[in-house]
Formats: structure tokens, sequence, C-alpha cells
């Protein structure tokens, strides 16, 4: 394959640059993603900032949640992670950049701080746009396999370099998103862009041992006991798993770790939406979906609030656990039922 694949559209270049002209040496800026961030979001502001310090602008990270334990190997000595200070470390800031997210809500605690800023507030994304989009500026492409797929663009197109850090960060944006290669967003072009940042220092099995080598014995009780929650439904192809209150406390497991369980009840065969229904204790139950084939799970969340992709969204709904559950697993047989696709 050429290398012509790496370069980005002309509709992403013109974005970038567009972009880029309101950024300028010397200026601070914030970075910011969502809630409980990923790989996606982590590797995406761990990339750009090192990019941005090549053309002399200070990036500092303030996400609404603590940065996760597992993908603390992507922060180095080099980059300024302030999410403790919450909202406070946004004062001074000359912009702010939103990666991996397009709408407010998903910043959480920092929400109401972001909507009275007065610096200017771009979004880098690959969502579709939620009710409330978070910037006025954007680099954004739903075709693009991941947040770091179109930081990778913005390094290339601005001439910057993939240091051996950079590509780590992106490797491990593009990695988790893919689901290791294997979901639906894996196109030609991730692999080719995985392929560049190998070339550019990556280490492929040090990446997987960190990411996925590295569970706790809590974590594996906690799987063992939400999987004797499962329910499956082969005739119209549902299938789900819950996690009660207090359960991370009882295995000692951060949020972090829950990664991945909603992957067991889709990876049933004859599923075609999985549902994961983790009840946060306070009358609060958070929600994952994924899907297999045609279903769209991401307008199933939008009923709830939620959003994401169309084969892997969000949502959270007030509520015990059974009586989510009850209304959630009702409401997803009639949509399969219907085809379970976007109208």
């Amino acid at each position: 394959m050429s290398d012509g694949v790496l370069t980005a559209s002309a509709t992403r270049r013109d974005a970038i640059e567009a972009w880029f002209a309101t950024l300028r040496s010397g200026m601070t800026v914030a970075l910011s993603t969502h809630i409980n961030s990923d790989g996606d979001g982590c590797g995406s502001e761990t990339a750009l900032a090192r990019l941005l310090a090549q053309r002399g602008i200070h990036a500092r990270i303030v996400n609404p949640t603590p940065w996760p334990a597992m993908f603390h190997f992507l922060l180095g000595d080099d980059i300024e992670e302030a999410s403790a200070r919450g909202a406070a470390a946004l004062d001074g800031i000359d912009a702010l950049i939103v990666l991996d997210i397009n709408d407010i809500r998903r910043l959480g605690q920092l929400a109401d701080t972001v909507r009275s800023l007065t610096v200017p507030i771009s979004v880098v994304d690959h969502h579709v746009a939620g009710d409330e989009p978070v910037g006025h500026i954007a680099v954004a492409d739903t075709a693009a396999c991941a947040t770091g797929e179109l930081v990778f663009d913005i390094a290339m197109t601005l001439g910057l370099e993939v240091t051996p850090a950079v590509a780590q960060s992106l490797y491990a944006a593009i990695l988790t998103d893919t689901g290791s290669f294997r979901f639906s967003n894996t196109s030609p072009r991730a692999h080719a862009i995985a392929a560049a940042l190998l070339a550019a220092g990556v280490n492929p099995e040090e990446m997987y041992r960190r990411i996925y080598a590295q569970v706790s014995v809590g974590r594996l009780q906690l799987l063992r006991e939400a999987l004797a929650t499962l329910h499956a439904d082969p005739e119209i192809g549902l299938s789900y798993i819950s996690v009660a209150a207090g359960a991370m406390e009882r295995f000692d497991i951060t949020s972090e770790e829950l990664d991945g369980i909603v992957e067991h009840p889709r990876s049933i065969a004859g599923t075609r939406m999985a549902l994961f229904f983790r009840d946060l204790g306070h009358g609060k139950v958070k929600m994952s979906f994924r899907s297999t084939g045609s279903v769209d799970v991401q307008q199933f969340a939008r009923r709830y609030g939620g959003g994401g992709h169309a084969k892997a969204s969000g949502a959270m709904l007030p509520g015990s656990l059974a009586e989510v559950q009850a209304q959630v697993v009702a409401d997803a047989r009639a949509y399969l039922t219907s085809g379970g696709t976007a109208a």
C-alpha cells in the first residue's frame, strides 16, 4: 500500500489548518476529554500535548475524572496532568481543546465551568455531535476509527514529528478504540497508521502487556460475579449482564477495570445487542450498549440522553438496578423487534 493512504483528506487538512490558525506559540491550552477517560481519550490527549509543544504551545491536561492508572505510562515526565485541581486548572488558559467527545455534558463536573469560559473552545473528535456540542471550531470526522487517527492527521498536516512517545500514545488510542483491530471501525487506513507508528518506535508486545495483561485478581473476581447475572435470549439476539452496587469496593477495583466486560455478552453466538448495567449505588445506573451487524445502539442510547457510536454507546438513568434493567431490556427487545437500526 502506498504512503498516500496516510495522507488526510482535503476536508480534514482544511479543518486542521483552520483550527491551528487559532493557536499561537506561547499559549497555554487545556486539553480535556470525557468522564472516565479511555485509551482513545488518554492517548489523544498525551499525543496532542507533545505535538503542540513542538510549536511552543504549553498544554495541561484537565479531565473531569482522575487519570486511569492503566494509562499512566502515557504521561511520562513531560506532561502536566492537572485533573486533580478540578475546574481551577482551567484558570489562566488561552484556549480549551476537547478531545473524543462533542457533547458538553460528558465533561461531567467541568461542564458548567466550560459553559462559562470566554476563551476559544475547539473539538477534535470522531463522534456524532451531541445535543449540546462543546466548541465552535472542530476537527471532526465520524469516519475516523478513533480520535487518535485525527491527531495523527494533525501531525502529518502540520509537519510535526511523530516521536516514539507520540507514536505510543496514538497507538494506544487506535488499538483500544478498534478493539485491538477487531471492531467494524477498523479500516485499511487504521492498519496503515498502526504500521507507521510501529516504524516510529512502538513495541506492540509491550503495548499489549501494559494495556491488556495487567489484570488484578479483583477484576477477575468481579467478572465471575457479573457472569452469574448473564441473561441471553438467542431468539431475539439480546444478551445482558450487570454489576451490583458496592461490587467495585468489595473487590477493590477501579471503574477502568470494568472496561471490556460488556464484550462477554456480545461474544455470545447470535447476539445482536449486548447490555451492561452498573449500579452506581446512589439511585443511578450506568449502561453500556454494544451491537453486531446492522444494529445501531447509538440511536438506542439517545433515547436515554446518551450516545457514542453505532456499535458502542452508553447512557445513564435514575432508578434502582432492577427498575432500570427491566425498562431498558423491554425497550431493547422492542428495538430489536423493529429492526434495531436508525430511522
